[in-house]
């Protein structure tokens, strides 16, 4: 499945206007994950000891713009390599962190909401179906390939044991 120019384009726009506020988006896509699962509270360790969302945590803002970050440069490295490629930290550091936190599948489909939402709440009225179909779809190829770690992880722990 390629990512097509239009739709690197869409994202890399959208990321422009997002850099310019992150604090806010990022306490939004928290509030987002936790209205759609409040029980993925405890997978986050800057979360898990409060009853809201902390303002001025920088955990919070660092974790959020990552995301972003992670999600945008894949989507560039789809169009240009064809495979998610991730700068900064490894796919196999990222499979690991999310087998050692139980992250499962449905977890995944959250954060993808709450990404798309947080998108749609940055861009207002320029935030188009084929934006988000493009946020998406970048998002979901990042997750494919932090998944496939996952599973090779796990089955290397299995062999070991």
């Amino acid at each position: 499945m390629g990512f097509s120019e239009k739709q690197e384009a869409l994202v890399k726009e959208s990321w422009e206007v997002m850099k310019e506020d992150i604090p806010a988006l990022s306490l939004y896509l928290y509030a987002m994950i936790l209205e759609i699962a409040p029980e993925a509270k405890g997978l986050f360790s800057f979360l898990k000891d409060t009853n809201e969302i902390p303002q001025n945590n920088p955990k919070l803002k660092s974790h959020a713009v990552k995301v972003f970050k992670m999600v945008c440069e894949s989507a560039i490295q789809l169009r240009e390599k064809g495979e998610v490629v991730v700068s900064g930290s490894s796919l196999k550091y990222l499979g690991s962190v999310h087998l050692q936190k139980g992250i499962v599948d449905p977890h995944f489909e959250v954060v993808k909401e709450a990404l798309i939402r947080t998108v749609e709440k940055a861009m207002g009225e320029k935030c188009s179906e084929e934006m988000k179909s493009a946020w998406s779809e970048a998002y979901d190829h990042l997750a494919a390939a932090i998944k496939t770690e996952m599973k090779q992880e796990a089955a290397q722990t299995q062999t070991q044991l």
